[in-house]
């Protein structure tokens, strides 16, 4: 298949993936269930996400870990998400350093 014939069947993919939601479901989502189930999805596909790229982005397990800590703790005591992106980059950045250095 070509270049042309990719990216076409992906572009079809991805408006039938957008589309097909808005023109099935015309009336409000009445199942309690179902609305709950539907609430939750980005958060889950989220943490599907950024789990695994938190502990195989860094040189070592230890310093995603630590990274993961500092963010749930700071995020739970409702700092703003830059603050814990950039307090968790430390972590890692703090952490890489000491473990370099005790190697």
């Amino acid at each position: 298949m070509s270049l042309y014939g990719y990216i076409f069947v992906m572009a079809l993919t991805t408006y039938l993936i957008r589309v097909l939601p808005l023109t099935l479901f015309r009336k409000p989502i009445r199942s309690r269930f179902l609305r709950s189930f539907l609430y939750y999805v980005p958060y889950a596909c989220l943490t599907a996400m950024t789990v695994p790229a938190i502990f195989f982005t860094t040189e070592n397990w230890i310093s995603g870990a630590a990274a993961l800590a500092v963010g749930i703790g700071l995020a739970y005591c409702g700092k703003s998400l830059l603050t814990v992106a950039l307090s968790c980059s430390a972590a890692v950045l703090v952490l890489e350093k000491i473990l370099t250095v005790l190697e």
